[in-house]
């Protein structure tokens, strides 16, 4: 289901994507799925971001898939492929076993989470699991909150990007019950590879531990890319030169071509990283830790943003590299 397009006076508020599953019996060696709801991310630039392949992955998998939208024609392209549209969020959620949700941000989570008729909609015993990066302290209020009403609860944060999700080859970090965490474990397997990382909240502090790499990463790459740019070295044959070396890595790979390239074509965005780089903060101010690089890194993407690149990819580090040298 997707509670995509609310409209609040004139505006329209977009909660993005989530996806109820039905349930998943081991028939032999075989999986049944035997009923399901969806949903897709929204499409930018005619470009589809996150949800709309992975929930391609559950309906190649032979997964019945219901789709939501409050934008009809946003569900039109898994409509085309197979999934069936439902009327409305309760109605995607009602009798579901299994609810996934995939937003952008904490108050889209919430939006979600605390409808009225989500919550009443939920039958016991099923298990909501949240595949949005957000604050773990949100995952923990939540997962409290439907475990008293008889709901199981998972945070499932993913990691690897638009390739990931259509290679089904996503990082999944999942925090919650070992039981639970058993019950859906081929589901996620369709989409990615899950680990159960500890109790709930903890999928959400290994994404933001995950971002924080990623983070200063990126970085690091483009002050390397812009050193040798400087110093008349060739990018490509640069790159080519640490492939095999301790420095080598997908973000070299990608990230650093992207550079080279001047390719800031979204991937990973820059106002996503930001709120990242801002919950992991936030996070590791509950915990008393102190992290100087990761502050370094959100006053640089937080520059992006105030320099109108918020919509670019993550690589755009490279931008305020180029920045601050001209300065």
């Amino acid at each position: 289901m997707t509670f995509r397009g609310e409209r609040v006076g004139s505006s329209i508020l977009f909660i993005s994507n989530s996806v109820a599953v039905r349930p998943i019996s081991r028939v032999g060696c075989s999986i049944t799925v035997m009923a399901g709801t969806t949903s897709l991310d929204h499409v930018v630039s005619s470009k589809l971001l996150m949800g709309f392949p992975m929930a391609k992955n559950l309906l190649d998998k032979s997964l019945d898939l219901n789709v939501f939208s409050r934008t009809l024609e946003k569900a039109k392209p898994l409509e085309k492929i197979g999934a069936k549209i439902s009327n409305s969020l309760s109605e995607a959620v009602k009798d579901a076993d299994i609810v996934i949700t995939m937003l952008t941000d904490d108050d889209a989570v919430e939006k979600v989470l605390s409808d009225q008729g989500f919550q009443e909609n939920l039958k016991k015993g099923s298990i909501v699991v949240d595949m949005s990066s957000i604050k773990p302290k949100i995952a923990i209020k939540y997962g409290n909150l439907l475990r008293e009403k008889g709901i199981n609860f998972l945070d499932a944060p993913v990691s690897g990007g638009t390739i990931g999700a259509e290679q089904a080859t996503l990082a999944i970090m999942v925090g919650g019950d070992q039981k639970v965490f058993d019950q859906i474990k081929d589901v996620l397997k369709v989409m990615g590879n899950p680990t159960l990382v500890g109790p709930i909240g903890s999928g959400q502090v290994s994404k933001l531990a995950n971002q924080i790499i990623v983070g200063v990463t990126i970085g690091a790459v483009a002050e390397a890319i812009t050193l040798c740019e400087k110093a008349g070295v060739d990018g490509n044959k640069f790159i080519k030169a640490l492939a095999g070396g301790f420095a080598d890595g997908k973000i070299l790979q990608n990230h650093g071509k992207r550079m080279i390239n001047k390719d800031f074509s979204p991937k990973g965005k820059v106002s996503t990283h930001l709120k990242d780089m801002n919950n992991i903060l936030e996070c590791a101010d509950d915990f008393n830790t102190k992290l100087p690089i990761s502050n370094l890194i959100k006053d640089m993407f937080k520059s992006l943003v105030e320099n109108g690149n918020d919509n670019d990819d993550h690589s755009a580090l490279y931008k305020e590299i180029e920045r601050r040298n001209k300065n």
